[in-house]
């Protein structure tokens, strides 16, 4: 990740014209920059390899290789970039796979471009570009049937993070939980961290999709 400098952007999609439109929206602003496109996922892994952005934004749907199989394979790389999603559908089971997978969100491609830059921004200081809430409503739509065993790992949490991990899986934000836990933000972010690192998870849209998957949500 870039410790100075613009954010480095990665850009794949199958439509020619989508991609100028973000790149000349993206290079207009002073703290990011579009270093490598691609028009499908197999020249997507080649251009991100080399370029190493800290963002990318994904089509779901292309020809060659798709969006999905494009971030497996580029998330089980040693110092895998962010990679948003970008979809055409509110409800979309391939966002939902891909955000299983570990993709850090999904955004419509007809969002606001103000949205599309502060998503850009919000991932790469490490939180997920969509609210967990939002995510709750995408896996609610996408449930598994059956969940999985609950890990050991969620035994090790203390009771007062259990209360918040059950908060946070239902989507609340940190004001919401503190507002109903009569905690400070601070006191909530701190236990949410705690939490993210007890589990192993990489941010709150992973805590909820952890919730479904072990049938916690």
């Amino acid at each position: 990740m870039s410790v100075s400098g613009p954010i480095r952007v990665a850009l794949v999609d199958d439509q020619a014209l989508f991609r100028a439109g973000i790149r000349m929206l993206v290079d207009s602003q002073p703290d990011l920059q579009v270093v490598a496109e691609a028009a499908d996922g197999r020249e997507a892994l080649a251009a991100v390899r080399e370029s190493r952005p800290d963002v990318v934004l994904m089509d779901i749907r292309m020809p060659v290789m798709d969006g999905l199989t494009a971030t497996a394979e580029l998330l089980r790389d040693e110092h895998p970039p962010r990679i948003v999603m970008l979809t055409t559908f509110d409800l979309d089971e391939a966002a939902a796979r891909a955000i299983r997978q570990g993709a850090s969100g999904f955004l419509l491609k007809d969002a606001d471009p103000e949205f599309l830059l502060a998503a850009i921004r919000t991932v790469h200081a490490g939180s997920a570009v969509i609210a967990a809430s939002a995510t709750r409503d995408l896996f609610a739509h996408f449930a598994q049937a059956a969940p999985a065993p609950v890990p050991a790992a969620y035994g090790d949490l203390t009771e007062r993070e259990r209360e918040i991990f059950a908060l946070a899986a239902r989507g609340l934000s940190n004001a919401e939980i503190a507002a109903r836990e009569f905690l400070s933000e601070a006191t909530v972010k701190t236990h949410i961290s705690r939490i993210l690192t007890k589990l192993a998870l990489r941010d709150r849209v992973q805590l909820v999709v952890f919730a479904f998957e072990h049938g916690l949500a």
